[in-house]
């Protein structure tokens, strides 16, 4: 699998030619430390310095590479085809060789920093329902009223918690209908195309 490169992405990574081979190697620390500990303005200003380089045009390298990096480390693309997705920029064979070994370098940790930095939603553990009919009140000696009662049992980061939810069946059935219709909409080829990218 190929990793598709906007034209601003392309003009972010074009400055990496400029600032030299040896320049990249610092900026892919840059880029990886922004990764592990969010923007760092200093550090930008001071490889701008050390590099006698501006400060944007390291900026620019440093989000160019970081998408490049945590891109291709989401898709897990091979050597190959890491190499075929950076040869569309034009760089010489020496530059491309540095960017594919900051690649496999640093390929695990990205993900494991991207994994950290996923959100972590509550899963399912247990259903339990009630159907509660009210048949007549003090007003009215003759009347329907259906409830269903849910609790619904999650685990979330190794803790269990509960919700008590309720509804009428009407709009219960309606959910039900949403629900497989996502369902059905999921074993399409485009959402399954999709999905295999996300992973």
């Amino acid at each position: 699998m190929l990793l598709v490169l906007s034209e601003e992405q392309k003009a972010h990574l074009g400055c990496l030619p400029r600032v030299g081979a040896a320049a990249v190697g610092e900026l892919g620390r840059l880029a990886v430390e922004l990764l592990r500990r969010g923007a760092a303005a200093r550090a930008c200003e001071a490889a701008a310095r050390k590099l006698n380089v501006g400060v944007d045009t390291i900026q620019r390298g440093v989000e160019g590479l970081t998408y490049l990096l945590t891109e291709s480390s989401k898709l897990m693309i091979s050597e190959i085809d890491f190499q075929d997705s950076i040869h569309v920029l034009g760089f010489s064979d020496e530059l491309n060789k540095l960017l594919l070994r900051l690649y496999l370098d640093n390929r695990k940790e990205i993900r494991s920093i991207l994994s950290e930095l996923a959100p972590k939603l509550p899963s399912y553990h247990n259903l339990e329902w009630r159907l509660d009919v009210q048949l007549a009140s003090r007003s009215l000696r003759q009347q329907i009223k259906p409830a269903v009662t849910m609790k619904l049992h999650l685990n979330q980061n190794k803790d269990q918690i509960a919700q008590v939810l309720q509804t009428d069946p009407s709009t219960l059935l309606h959910l039900i209908q949403q629900l497989e219709q996502a369902l059905g909409e999921m074993k399409t080829n485009h959402c399954r195309r999709i999905v295999r990218n996300m992973k």
